[in-house]
């Protein structure tokens, strides 16, 4: 059974037993002391105080420094001691800020010629257990004891044997310096390096532009007893014997006696012209190292900017750079650094999870039929490109996370690695165990050692070679079970999850690629989509944990989908809400969203799109602008409460996608023809190519005539309070009020408290709500500003104090009376953080009554 990190009803389900992740504090407001506070002995001082003393000692230390050096370059110079100046060859210094964002997120300035370096850990031993180690945290998965011992000592055989064979796990996960196509020397020549793995192959050969297409005896390739195939092209006169961004491809006789050409497995680049239907690869490999910073055609990209710290929270922008554009077209790298980054870093988003980046021939598949694992996705640029836009992110702070794809490959046998080598296996199972008929694509065998080299090796190479940092793994599920999750309901019970439908070779894998990614790159974040709720998913490895940091929390989507389609207002489930939201494992941390890229595409619909339907064509015009209309009325209020409940209980981080902030109408299709289903094979009808709804609307959410501005203005401050309170992290949640009669929910998180009202028509005064802290509390945050598109019954600008009683009430020590109007939410915060006019001030977000940056502000 799922264990709740909650309390429901009142009564804490271990919610008030949370112990701190790394990297959180058990904080407390600081403060004088409060009316009806008792005085207490002496504690120790909190970290949070020790900082404060050390950063004014820190302060006046820098000032009576600089005070000797005045006074000492004063008297050389009264003695005629020239004084040269000091160029440090930094970045002009940053100018005053002068947005809010400038205060929230300010950018980061480096030495203008500053390389970033990477620094790089080492591999952990291996713990001396038995795997179990993780059942501290549930005793009942003593009852799958065995194969959790099993499973260990498969993952801690494969580890040895990567030792003893491969160099280690360092080693063994660079494969992409001596397979595919590398800059290396033989017999004193400097040249080209081809290698390429393909046992079922009798001949091969590299053909490309550089020969016409047409192979001499020196490109020839030879086999080794490994299956691997070697050649080596020397330079001529200097110069590369492929020039760069030219195409190439390997042709091969298979074991059936076929010639084919393929693709190399290992490339970095492949694309496709504009006349053609076929992809080609391509050799990049520019001439010229640039400076830090710089962008050339001809010149590698050097990083300039360190990666941002591991954040407390996640706040994460999921988007698609190809259709990001505002225009029908396919957008650029260049083009998302320019116009999407500074929006994302307005909003006041930490990380951005970036779709469809491995290179796909079909672009309709939204970057999940992967073709070229370790190429850029060229229809947006170069890889030097993509390089550019995520060094421009880790200036503005923002953590940079993939969506990694591991899960399945295309079944292009032209463009991909799919019959590389004419044979059904090679990377892949075999027969139907290699083939997912749902999503017509190929699946990978994780007990295979050149597999786990190639996935291993991939997952590496875009952390280290493009400094992402961090995945989103796909389709995980499909990988952890044979059933691949299909027509199959997971009940809780413990044996689906440890038994004979679990595929331990692809569990073992997942526990070796986060032990490689968190020991390599010890910042690296790792998120799995799971939809099973397998326990000890996100426990680390070193426990005998699967060793993701965060689960994304699926069921939430489809329950707010579940509840728009078949409920009416009056019948919201509070409890049911809740539930949904805060049921996930104990110290297993989720990421909660509202909606995804999944809600958003073509065959379903976006809450925005489920609340409003057709009225978002001609009613969605501000008071005075247009016709107005209660449907949009009520979609605009319960948009809000829908992600603000969510970001409040639905984990431990948070995700939107691109657009659905500001309620993005209408869905997102890809250019497509007409195809048929492959697994009933339904005729399903094409858009002719159409990129009119793969696009986002910016110009929407932009028009000051619009009332989507109104969306986006919301979430927008929604996130901001959580920048100062770090309230999604925060250990303390308690559900102290979940009543279906008056459609309320009372929930403290951290230091806040949140008083939502689903209610179609009841408005409630003088309505009482327990709290954890007495004192006295003001309004922080109100969907019901009018910057909102709210009516102003509740607003910060009234500044009305909320003063506490003592007495019991929802079983908290406190309460305090509030007025709650209909479909609204309002955040309580502890008068002492609470500025009304901070709105007005330079830092100043709409609709958000902060004083200065919040308590416990983290950019």
């Amino acid at each position: 059974m799922m264990k709740l990190h909650t309390s429901v009803g009142g009564v804490s389900r271990q919610s008030s037993a949370l112990q701190p992740r790394k990297g959180l504090s058990l904080r407390t407001p600081s403060g004088s002391l409060r009316a009806g506070q008792k005085v207490r002995a002496a504690e120790p001082i909190s970290p949070l105080d020790i900082l404060k003393q050390e950063n004014q000692l820190l302060k006046q230390t820098i000032k009576e420094t600089k005070g000797s050096i005045s006074e000492l370059e004063r008297e050389l110079a009264n003695a005629g001691v020239d004084i040269p100046s000091l160029d440090n060859n930094l970045d002009v210094a940053a100018a005053p800020p002068t947005t809010p964002e400038d205060f929230w997120s300010p950018a980061l300035t480096v030495p203008s010629n500053h390389r970033l370096i990477e620094k790089y850990g080492q591999s952990s031993p291996m713990p001396n257990h038995d795997g179990t180690e993780c059942f501290k945290w549930d005793k009942l998965l003593w009852s799958q004891a065995g194969h959790f011992k099993y499973r260990w000592d498969v993952f801690r055989n494969i580890r040895n044997a990567i030792d003893q064979n491969e160099g280690g796990m360092d080693k063994f996960t660079q494969g992409y310096r001596h397979y595919g196509l590398n800059r290396g020397t033989h017999e004193g020549k400097t040249g080209i390096w081809y290698r390429e793995w393909a046992p079922g192959a009798k001949a091969l050969c590299l053909v490309g532009e550089f020969n016409n297409w047409q192979p001499k005896d020196q490109h020839w390739a030879f086999k080794n007893q490994f299956g691997v195939w070697e050649l080596f092209l020397a330079d001529v006169n200097g110069e590369s014997a492929i020039p760069h961004r030219t195409k190439i491809k390997c042709r091969l006789e298979t074991a059936g006696g076929e010639w084919v050409e393929r693709i190399p497995a290992w490339i970095k680049w492949a694309t496709q012209e504009w006349n053609e239907i076929q992809y080609n690869g391509v050799y990049y490999e520019p001439p010229e190292v640039g400076a830090p910073g710089e962008i050339d055609d001809n010149k590698s990209y050097t990083f300039k900017y360190p990666r941002p710290p591991r954040p407390r929270a996640l706040r994460i922008y999921e988007c698609h750079v190809g259709m990001s554009s505002q225009e029908p077209k396919i957008n650029s790298y260049l083009e998302f650094r320019r116009d999407m980054l500074p929006r994302i870093r307005q909003l006041g988003y930490n990380a951005i999870q970036i779709m469809a980046i491995q290179e796909h021939a079909y672009y309709g598949s939204f970057g999940y039929h992967v073709t070229n694992f370790f190429a850029a996705s060229s229809r947006f640029g170069t890889p030097d490109e993509l390089k550019a836009m995520i060094d421009e992110a880790h200036r503005l702070g923002l953590v940079v996370l993939m969506d990694i794809v591991h899960s399945h490959a295309s079944k292009n046998t032209n463009d991909g690695i799919n019959m590389f080598d004419g044979t059904d296996a090679m990377y892949f199972h075999s027969g139907g165990r290699g083939n997912h008929w749902m999503w017509d694509s190929r699946l990978f065998n994780y007990g295979n050692w050149e597999t786990m080299r190639f996935l291993l090796s991939n997952a590496r190479w875009w952390v280290d070679e493009y400094k992402f940092d961090g995945y989103r793994f796909d389709g995980v599920t499909s990988m952890m079970y044979h059933h691949h999750g299909l027509s199959y309901t997971f009940t809780g019970n413990y044996e689906e999850y440890f038994g004979m439908n679990t595929d331990v070779d692809a569990v073992v894998y997942l526990q070796l690629v986060n032990s490689m990614l968190h020991d390599l790159f010890p910042s690296c974040i790792t998120i799995g989509e799971d939809v099973s709720g397998m326990p000890t998913f996100c426990r680390p490895w070193q426990e005998g944990g699967v060793g993701f940091d965060y689960r994304l929390q699926m069921a939430i989507a489809d329950k707010w989908i579940e509840v728009l389609k078949t409920k009416n207002d009056y019948e919201w489930d509070m409890g049911d809400i809740v539930f949904t939201l805060t049921n996930r494992r104990y110290a297993e941390p989720c990421v909660g969203y509202a909606e995804s890229h999944d809600q958003a595409l073509v065959g379903d619909k976006t809450i925005a799109f489920w609340l409003m339907d057709k009225d978002m064509y001609d009613y969605m015009a501000m008071p005075g602008h247009g016709p107005q209309s209660p449907v949009v009325d009520r979609g605009l209020a319960l948009h809000k409460m829908i992600r603000l409940v969510t970001i409040t209980l639905g984990g431990e981080s948070y995700l939107n996608f691109m657009g659905n902030e500001f309620g993005h109408p209408e869905w997102i299709d890809f250019p497509r023809d007409d195809t048929y289903d492959t697994s009933t094979g339904a005729f399903i009808k094409g858009n002719g190519g159409s990129l009119d709804k793969c696009r986002r609307r910016w110009d929407l959410c932009d028009a000051p005539f619009l009332r989507y501005k109104l969306f986006n203005a919301f979430d927008r401050a929604m996130i901001h309070l959580d920048k100062a309170f770090g309230f999604v992290s925060a250990p303390h949640q308690w559900i102290s009020r979940q009543c279906n009669g008056d459609k309320m929910i009372v929930v403290e998180r951290g230091d806040l408290l949140f008083v939502f009202n689903f209610h179609p028509t009841n408005s409630y005064t003088d309505y009482r709500v327990g709290c954890k802290e007495g004192g006295e509390y003001k309004v922080v945050l109100s969907s019901d500003e009018e910057v909102f598109g709210g009516y102003r019954n509740v607003t910060k600008d009234n500044d009305a104090t909320f003063r506490t009683q003592p007495g019991n009430h929802d079983n908290r020590p406190y309460w305090l009376q509030v007025y709650a109007p209909s479909r609204t939410v309002v955040v309580y915060a502890l008068a002492e953080h609470a500025d009304k006019e901070a709105d007005r001030k330079p830092h100043g977000v709409p609709g958000l009554g902060i004083k200065g940056l919040g308590p416990y502000y983290e950019r």
